[in-house]
């Protein structure tokens, strides 16, 4: 359990003086991490002992180890911290957080690098696609239903251990195609490394960072997270762009076999919405895959 939760857990608990000692590390977390012990028990009007042993009542080793965890819990963001309340923010934020994201990142991904990347896909035997967490793991199961549609052989993998056998699995000439919103997923970056010793060619969606230096082609993007803590961040909007420029081309690239498979999906899907109909459907226009 991190400092802050425990200290939270032990309001009531505590001593009075850890109490007072304990609120006022609550209440200023940048202070209580950086100030002595002197200026600690000044501001708190307790004695050097108490800090003592209110860091002995959370199972720290001494203050320093207490102090060294304040600052680990410091550096997150206030805005995490703060006991004050978040105010609300209109719907409209939500569209304006996504058109400035992708704004940002208009214009970041080189058109040639595409052009290879997506060679790559077209020509491959097999894609695997990798991606943690909450953005990247959705992302990578959107692509996997973007690339059956065209043909292409791929297989989304979210689980650290599953990433690692099928990245233990490739043949030369296989693409893994890697996600990632920070660029320093380590589950990510140790699949990318097992699949490249053995032959595969890695793509890599992210920002710029150890992750895209294993790429053998990389397609970059940019996060800017607010400090609006309690809507889902809109960098998944920048990588699904990211996807939709890769999986256009590359239906691009091998259009004969992509428009085939895309027109049998077309006709399914029609047939199965209009199965009560007598007449024939139409060309609505729906989404492919609705």
């Amino acid at each position: 359990m991190d400092i802050i939760s425990k200290i939270k857990d032990g309001l009531g608990h505590f001593s009075p003086a850890e109490e007072k000692v304990a609120r006022l590390i609550l209440a200023d977390l940048s202070f209580a991490g950086a100030a002595s012990i002197s200026e600690l028990a000044e501001k708190a009007q307790v004695s050097h002992a108490s800090i003592t042993r209110l860091a002995k009542s959370l199972d720290c080793d001494n203050v320093r180890d207490l102090k060294f965890r304040l600052t680990q819990s410091a550096a997150i963001g206030e805005r995490f911290t703060n006991q004050e309340l978040v105010e609300k923010q209109k719907i409209s934020h939500v569209y304006t957080s996504i058109q400035e994201i992708l704004a940002v990142n208009a214009g970041l991904i080189d058109e040639s690098v595409v052009e290879l990347a997506s060679e790559a896909i077209s020509q491959t035997r097999h894609c695997l696609i990798f991606g943690v967490g909450g953005g990247s793991s959705m992302m990578a199961q959107e692509c996997q239903n973007r690339f059956f549609r065209l043909d292409v052989l791929s297989n989304a993998h979210s689980d650290p251990m599953m990433m690692r056998m099928a990245a233990s699995t490739v043949n030369k000439g296989d693409v893994v195609l890697c996600l990632s919103l920070s660029g320093v997923s380590p589950d990510v970056m140790d699949a990318a490394r097992i699949a490249k010793d053995y032959g595969a060619q890695v793509i890599t969606i992210c920002p710029d960072s150890e992750l895209a230096q294993l790429a053998d082609f990389h397609l970059p993007i940019k996060t800017q997270e607010s400090d609006y803590i309690f809507k889902p961040s809109a960098a998944r909007y920048v990588m699904m762009a990211a996807l939709d420029i890769l999986s256009s081309e590359v239906a691009i690239k091998n259009q004969r076999r992509s428009k085939e498979k895309l027109r049998r999906l077309k006709i399914q899907l029609d047939q199965h919405r209009h199965d009560n109909s007598d007449t024939p459907p139409a060309d609505t226009r729906f989404p492919l895959g609705d």
